[in-house]
């Protein structure tokens, strides 16, 4: 069984997670021979080393050459996989450490083929060909571009995975490093049809540089985009309304988590944009009380927010937080990742935020991401992160991580008025700190570890 690792993480993060995975083999570029090198007799059941020659002049003792294993054993017997085996992902650990979740094969190839077909069409294999040859009567398989590290379930899933659910290529870039106008090159000299990302830490550059282009008088020629799709991060309105203005395509704003999908929102040229994380609900998304009973819609109540679709079998060998994560009611099975969210009389959904990061000020629950959002909406603010502080008062207080915009300044009294005429007196942050850049990880998660260390230090 494969799983992913992330390439930036050192030799104490490798160790937990090649022990908890019980990794057997790695393959590995040469260039992290040292890294490896420094952990292999830390972890006794890692035995086998497949070494990919990158160029970089590093090589680790005993490791097999990739290439040669493969010219040594053409063709490779096909391997038979049946729909009760298992494919594992590991979470990028912003709520805690990493997380082996497990799903049957069966269950997740559905679930993709559901999120292509659409709510309305069973995803049975007949369906899907049916779908496949439909792409292909249109001229040719689409080429999709993961812009986000393959290494987490948006890259992978929403790109690679479903992608290929289309009989289409995946084109991949060779950049350890996100770089905006790289992109836009690339899209246009591989004429691609669908570009996957993660929210407003990608969008926002990317808007950004399109916009930089027109103000010198070029224009990248997008006219093979189609599609852009998002998952993992809040992607908000005004940017998704400032890519459309450069690409005629479909934007569709996923709302999940490696433990399942809850629902999207889509916004094209013609069809118009709902708020900021507002979602429709997957038909098999209900939002929960503390007593597990149905949020009803146009309460104002807040619940938990349950996926009874295709759910994981559970988290790898970790049984109580998997009994805690995945549970039964009334006879269906849903999945609670821990956010937390409102339904609209409308019956779409409010996202709130992880619980887990929910800070609670004077009795009152406060979710970052809202606040973010608002922040983020001011001209001045390029990127914000909003974090709990301990407070003798109110248990804890507010406060904001904050990055201008090029060629701004942030004016903190006059961003916390501005955020006063959209959010509650309690929202509010109760200090604002400046920094060069806000610290998100490769897939553009929020990293609230560094925000509170970082409000923690300018506060006291």
């Amino acid at each position: 069984m494969p799983i992913n690792v992330n390439y930036r993480y050192v030799e104490e993060e490798l160790v937990y997670l090649f022990d908890n995975a019980d990794v057997e083999a790695v393959f590995f570029d040469a260039r992290f021979a040292p890294r490896l090198a420094a952990i292999r007799d830390r972890l006794p059941g890692l035995k086998t080393f497949i070494q990919i020659d990158d160029g970089s002049g590093e090589s680790l003792p005993g490791a097999e050459a990739y290439e040669a294993l493969v010219a040594a054993h053409d063709p490779l017997p096909r391997l038979d996989y049946n729909e009760d085996d298992i494919y594992m992902l590991y979470t990028g650990g912003t709520t805690g450490m990493p997380k082996g979740v497990m799903y049957r094969h069966g269950d997740l190839a559905q679930a993709l083929a559901a999120f292509r077909l659409g709510p309305e069409v069973e995803p049975t294999p007949e369906n899907l060909i049916a779908l496949v040859e439909g792409v292909k009567a249109m001229g040719a398989a689409p080429v999709v571009l993961p812009a986000c590290p393959l290494m987490h379930g948006t890259g992978m899933w929403v790109g690679a995975f479903a992608g290929h659910y289309l009989g289409g290529a995946i084109a991949t870039m060779r950049d350890e490093k996100f770089d905006p106008h790289g992109i836009w090159r690339f899209v246009e000299r591989e004429k691609v049809n669908a570009v996957v990302i993660v929210g407003d830490a990608f969008a926002k550059p990317m808007l950004a540089a399109l916009r930089e282009a027109d103000a010198e008088g070029r224009r990248y020629d997008l006219s093979s985009l189609m599609a852009m799709a998002s998952s993992g991060l809040m992607f908000s309105t005004d940017v998704k309304l400032g890519l459309l203005e450069y690409a005629d395509m479909e934007i569709t704003d996923a709302f999940g988590s490696t433990e399942g999908s809850m629902g999207k929102s889509v916004v094209s040229r013609t069809l118009p944009p709902g708020e900021t994380a507002r979602f429709q609900l997957n038909e098999t998304t209900r939002v929960f009380d503390e007593n597990d009973e149905e949020i009803e819609p146009g309460s104002d109540k807040i619940g938990m927010i349950g996926n009874g679709g295709y759910t994981p079998i559970g988290y790898f060998k970790d049984p109580e937080k998997s009994a805690r994560t995945f549970r039964t009611i009334r006879g269906v099975r849903y999945s609670f990742p821990g956010d937390f969210a409102q339904v609209a009389a409308d019956g779409t959904l409010i996202l709130l935020g992880r619980g887990s990061m929910c800070i609670n000020t004077g009795g009152e629950k406060v979710y970052p991401e809202e606040v973010e959002e608002v922040l983020k909406a001011h001209d001045s603010v390029w990127d914000a992160l909003v974090v709990g502080v301990p407070d003798d008062r109110f248990g804890e207080r507010i406060v904001a991580v904050v990055s201008a915009g090029a060629g701004q300044a942030i004016d903190q009294a006059a961003l916390i008025d501005f955020a006063r005429t959209r959010l509650a007196g309690y929202k509010l942050p109760r200090q604002v700190v400046v920094v060069d850049q806000v610290q998100r990880a490769a897939n553009g998660k929020s990293d609230y570890k560094w925000a509170k260390e970082v409000a923690l230090a300018a506060t006291g």
